[in-house]
């Protein structure tokens, strides 16, 4: 049997991907086809919803914040959609630091998206905890999402596949495809410097490694994260297992 692509190459949203086929628990892998993440679903054509209806999709998770969804609202036929908002954006913060008269370099920004993902640990566990509760309440194919599908829906991602017991260094790989997929000309300036648009657009891995190393010193490990913060018991683990690794 051949391997399913990664990318599904929508024309209206570039970095839709599925985290099939990476080893979980157990040397079990990852279902193909059954858990997707991507940047905004706003500009899917109809050709994209016609092969998201083809592969059964019928959940959406979106992380945008109230603005960010109301300026791109979407509808998809069959698809049942779930607001999971983090705010503030990075962006916004940014903004707002343009609007105090702040100069912002990319060695400022780097620093501020690695205080960004280390709020995605502190601040946010519940959004992330309400995800994972849809994610054991069904098997049923689904995407989350936030607008470019690199921080909010980087993180997501990152605890899913840990928690499904994939590898530090391949939920790192995973996290990184975001630099080959995501399309630069989708960005809005918002006024920010493009230089400094070179690093908000982009991941690397400092930026997750950030959260990961507020998950280790703050909450003692992944395992206890996922259990004390997000409230999965070892029950609920091994039931994501049984839901989303190959049996």
């Amino acid at each position: 049997m051949s391997t399913p692509s990664r990318s599904l190459s929508l024309a209206g949203a570039s970095n839709f991907r599925d985290l099939g086929g990476y080893i979980g628990h157990d040397g079990r892998p990852v279902r193909w086809r059954t858990l997707f993440r991507s940047d905004h679903l706003a500009a899917l054509t109809p050709d994209d919803q016609a092969e998201l209806a083809r592969l059964g999709l019928a959940r959406a998770f979106d992380f945008r914040g109230v603005h960010e969804r109301a300026a791109g609202a979407y509808e998809i036929p069959g698809v049942t959609l779930h607001a999971l908002p983090i705010e503030p954006t990075v962006v916004q913060r940014m903004k707002d630091l343009l609007v105090a008269g702040r100069a912002l370099t990319p060695q400022q920004t780097v620093v501020l998206m690695q205080e960004t993902y280390r709020a995605f640990v502190n601040d946010n566990a519940a959004a992330f905890a309400a995800l994972f509760e849809h994610l054991l309440a069904s098997d049923a194919p689904l995407v989350f999402h936030c607008t470019a599908g690199k921080d909010r829906t980087g993180f997501a991602a990152a605890l899913i596949l840990l928690a499904l017991g994939v590898p530090r260094p391949v939920v790192m790989q995973d996290y990184l495809l975001t630099n080959e997929l995501l399309r630069m000309d989708s960005a809005p300036a918002y006024g920010i410097p493009p230089e400094v648009m070179q690093v908000l657009w982009r991941v690397q891995a400092e930026f997750l490694d950030a959260a990961l190393h507020a998950v280790d010193t703050d909450h003692g490990g992944v395992d206890a994260y996922l259990q004390r913060e997000l409230g999965l018991s070892p029950v609920a683990l091994r039931q994501l297992g049984t839901l989303y690794l190959q049996r």
